[in-house]
């Protein structure tokens, strides 16, 4: 059996787990804390870096979150495929798992590591630098996004995989304004999903740990 090491709160798990639900494929949730040190144990002797997600499947270790959704979509295929076959509309999809992650979720990340940070060690200037690229981001995706129901290709793909917890946890760090209405709608429909609803409904015990405190919404 598939197993998927991760924590439920965490984003890049939550990309990972998207396409295991939206197939209904068949894995074992492993999940990472003090209460299960054998998951941490079984993570660092795949994996001795011990990042996560990690997908195990059959004693092959899978390392990072997109290479995880190409791994699946050609080894444990289903309804949803997450790279269309088209070589030039893959470009799409792949350009915008980037991006996501980049530049949505990278800067949402660095607004929660400074508020990690002691009060004498957190730095304005870098979260005032991280939403400003948070800003050009979603002026940019408001653009792209004109007349697409999804961020790519036409369907559900490993964009959207990547999409939903970047715009998930970037709009509770700088929430996206009314400007960008279409990008608001996208993130509603990539919260409809229920694949991605799923993962929502699990991380929500956690929300308290959330360094720069948690809306009281979605």
């Amino acid at each position: 059996m598939l197993e998927l090491f991760g924590h439920p709160f965490s984003s890049y798990t939550w990309k990972a787990l998207i396409p295991l639900y939206e197939n209904g494929t068949d894995f074992r949730f492993r999940a990472l804390g003090p209460d299960q040190p054998e998951n941490g144990a079984e993570l660092a002797r795949h994996w001795p870096l011990a990042k996560f997600p990690l997908l195990v499947d059959a004693g092959r270790p899978v390392m990072e979150s997109t290479v995880i959704i190409e791994y699946l979509d050609l080894h444990h295929p289903g309804a949803t495929r997450f790279l269309p076959q088209s070589a030039d509309a893959a470009i799409d999809v792949r350009m915008l798992d980037r991006i996501f992650d980049n530049h949505v979720m990278g800067p949402m990340q660095r607004v929660v590591v400074d508020a990690m940070r002691s009060p004498e060690r957190r730095d304005p200037v870098e979260v005032e630098q991280a939403k400003a690229a948070l800003e050009r981001a979603y002026g940019w995706l408001e653009t792209w996004l004109k007349d697409r129901d999804w961020a790519a290709a036409g369907a559900f793909t490993l964009a959207d995989c990547a999409a939903a917890p970047a715009l998930f946890y970037a709009d509770w760090v700088h929430p996206i304004a009314g400007a960008y209405p279409t990008v608001a709608a996208y993130r509603a429909r990539l919260l409809a999903r229920p694949s991605v609803a799923r993962c929502v409904e699990d991380a929500r015990p956690y929300r308290a740990y959330f360094p720069p405190g948690a809306p009281d919404r979605n």
